[in-house]
């Protein structure tokens, strides 16, 4: 007997080689988050109580707001933001950052984790879309924080 689906949630990874409060700092800092990811600005750091907002260039339509839910340093980021098609009665997702130190310290792996959606033909589009974008987000994180380029430059439009 299997257990109806009713939510649809992704978990996407990547190991980085930098220390964890290097890779943290990347994620937390509007002003390097800005340079890899929010092309459009980033404003205010991922701590809780702070006003965050994330535009992009590269998609226009998006100025979110962004709750930030917890912070722990340097291990975890739990924010919330509007979504289409979201499960729940708020009409927003949550979105769960964990970092976690390997290779005696010499890199970090990175999870994100970004849930919840109906589980319909729109709430799959939307997550399939988000999943695209962390995924796109992790290894724009990677060559940021490994190599000082911005891989988003020109990749979107």
């Amino acid at each position: 007997m299997s257990k109806e689906l009713t939510e649809l949630s992704f978990t996407v990874s990547g190991r980085i080689s930098r220390p964890i409060a290097d890779v943290y700092e990347a994620v937390a800092d509007p002003a390097q988050l800005s340079k890899y990811f929010t092309t459009g600005g980033a404003t205010g750091r991922l701590e809780p109580g702070n006003d965050v907002r994330w535009s992009f260039d590269d998609y226009p339509d998006i100025d979110a707001p962004v709750e930030v839910v917890e912070a722990d340093p340097p291990t975890r980021i739990v924010v919330r933001w509007d979504a289409e098609a979201a499960a729940g009665p708020d009409g927003k997702s949550t979105t769960t950052f964990e970092f976690e130190s390997i290779d005696d310290g010499t890199r970090t792996l990175v999870k994100i984790t970004e849930s919840s959606w109906k589980a319909t033909a729109d709430g799959a589009k939307n997550a399939f879309g988000n999943c695209e974008g962390w995924t796109g987000m992790l290894a724009a994180l990677k060559v940021w924080v490994e190599h000082g380029i911005n891989l988003r430059e020109g990749f979107y439009r």
